[in-house]
This record gives C-alpha cells, structure tokens and sequence, in this order.
C-alpha cells in the first residue's frame, strides 16, 4: 500500500514527471534522498509503470481526434484488439464493458484519412461486427 506522502509524491509527478527529486522534497518535507527510495519503490511495485510525455496531437498535425467503440464476434475479441494496438493511428486501446467490447483512441490528420482509417484498416478486421467514432471536439481534462 501506499501512505499520504506516496500519495502526494504521484500528483507531483503525474503534473510534471520531470519535477527535480529537490522540489518534489521541498513540497513534501522530506530530503531528496528519501524522495528517491520511495520514487525507486513505487517503479519496483509496478505503481509508477513508465514516464511519458504527452503530445498535443493538434500541434503535431492530427486535427481528427476520435473515440471508436467496436464490437466484434467475441470469440474473436482478444485477437481483434491485439491487431488495432499494431497500428500506428491507434493511440490508446482497452478492452471495455459497457455499449463497446472495445475502445480505442484514434489520431488521424483530418477527416479524409480518418475515414481511411475506419473503413480500410478497422472495419475490413474479420470479426469486426460494428464500428462507432466519436469525433472529440476539446479536451476539457488530462490526466
């Protein structure tokens, strides 16, 4: 488990994973030396699993953002959303509940190649039975 001060720890970082270890200490009271073992011990537990740096897709080109629910035959679930993480549009895939068997985020430079992307490359999956985008319109919260 994890005590108020792991807690605060993961909100700084999850702010700013490159917060020096100096100011993380200062803003939690401890030393800088005591911030690294505990940082060291939340990577070996698995609860800090990578540092990443989060990409505004609008300023890189990607102006068609979408969130595409999919639903398939199930006995081809696993084997579906294995072959959506390969491709390189697919930003963010999850196995779901709910109205979609599967979710995946979807980068593409406009609508044009978006719907390449849907109808050339998702729909012709075999066991792909339905397809649903949603166009993002803002990003209102990250993280």
């Amino acid at each position: 488990m994890i005590d108020k001060i792991d807690e605060r720890i993961l909100e700084i970082l999850q702010k700013n994973a490159r917060t020096p270890y100096t100011q993380i200490a200062k803003e939690v009271g401890l030393s800088e030396g005591a911030i690294r073992k505990r940082i060291e011990a939340l990577e070996k537990k698995g609860v800090i699993k990578k540092y990443v740096a989060i990409i505004d897709p609008k300023k890189i080109g990607y102006n068609s953002i979408t969130l595409l629910g999919i639903d398939t035959e199930p006995t081809k679930l696993l084997e579906i959303a294995n072959e959506i993480s390969k491709l390189k549009e697919a930003k963010n895939v999850y196995l779901s509940t709910g109205d979609h068997m599967i979710m995946a985020e979807i980068w593409a430079k406009d609508g044009k190649e978006l719907s390449n992307i849907l109808a050339n490359k998702i729909a012709k999956i075999e066991g792909v039975k339905r397809i649903c985008p949603a166009i993002i319109l803002e990003k209102l919260k990250e993280g």
